[in-house]
């Protein structure tokens, strides 16, 4: 009786691990392959319980969602021979199991043949254009000829390229620096020619003021020398109309400018003979 149940138990353990084997159940993110010896005998794509030869039977599950691949930066010869360092990034999906299976077998092979096979054909594709086409709005235009390219060499893979967009355009760093450092000397070029035409046009206009202040110091002097001459011409007037009037007057008042001008400096040292017309006026006795 007791090897009975020990017999029934185990056959019942068994059962369940048959049974527990055979039954797989299939997400709705994914798409399975059921292998039998290593060929393929069952394609499943649609979510739910399924079921296997438990023990002969393997299954291999893919992806059904959108994978993102990420090619290394792609240093690219333009055809204006510009370098340009590009980052990109795809978007794919597994539209054929089977297919992959056969070619590639996981993601990570997958994503390294499309590294090689996304930066082939932006070298092909954007070698081909300016560095003023690939930033213009040709752009798009030009990524969505990549990614047909690349639908096409892919699909022997059973891959289907949804999305390739670049993440960034950089110039190489010896080029950017190179552009820095001549960017910087455009700078200060420009920086000199409009200090020397600063200079320039200081000079022209201490030139102009100093022309104009010559012209009006000379119409000055000028307007001050007729002034002059009008007011010598009319001290001469008054002097030879005073000396018309009174000679002795007109001499005796010369006289006393002459002595007021000669004496004003208490300094002064005259030497004048006995005789000399100069004093006549202090010397002559008044007139009773």
């Amino acid at each position: 009786m007791s090897n009975n149940m020990n017999y029934i138990i185990a056959l019942a353990a068994l059962i369940v691990i048959l049974i527990g084997g055979s039954i797989f159940f299939v997400k709705e993110t994914e798409q399975v392959l059921v292998l039998q010896f290593g060929e393929v005998k069952q394609q499943i794509e649609k979510p739910g319980i399924h079921f296997k030869i438990p023990l002969i039977q393997q299954t291999r599950i893919f992806e059904r969602r959108i994978l993102n691949v990420d090619p290394p930066a792609e240093e690219l010869l333009l055809s204006d021979q510009k370098r340009l360092v590009v980052d990109v990034f795809a978007r794919y999906r597994i539209k054929d199991m089977l297919k992959f299976f056969q070619a590639l077998g996981t993601e990570t092979a997958a994503n390294q043949r499309l590294n090689t096979i996304i930066n082939a054909s932006l070298r092909g594709v954007l070698g081909k254009n300016s560095l003023a086409s690939i930033l213009s709005d040709k752009r798009d235009v030009l990524m969505a000829e990549i990614q047909k390219q690349v639908n096409e060499d892919t699909n022997r893979f059973g891959l289907e390229i949804v999305d390739v967009r670049i993440v960034r355009a950089d110039l190489p760093t010896q080029v950017t620096q190179a552009t820095y450092a001549r960017m910087q000397s455009e700078r200060e070029r420009e920086a000199k020619e409009a200090r020397a035409q600063g200079e320039e046009l200081a000079l022209q206009i201490r030139s102009k003021a100093d022309k104009e202040r010559s012209i009006m110091l000379a119409e000055a002097q000028k307007e001050a020398q007729i002034v002059r001459g009008e007011g010598d011409k009319e001290a001469i007037k008054i002097y030879a109309d005073a000396f018309n009037r009174d000679p002795q007057f007109y001499g005796f008042y010369r006289s006393m400018e002459a002595y007021r001008n000669a004496l004003a400096d208490p300094e002064t040292t005259m030497v004048l003979t006995p005789d000399s017309g100069f004093l006549r006026y202090l010397k002559a006795k008044p007139t009773p």
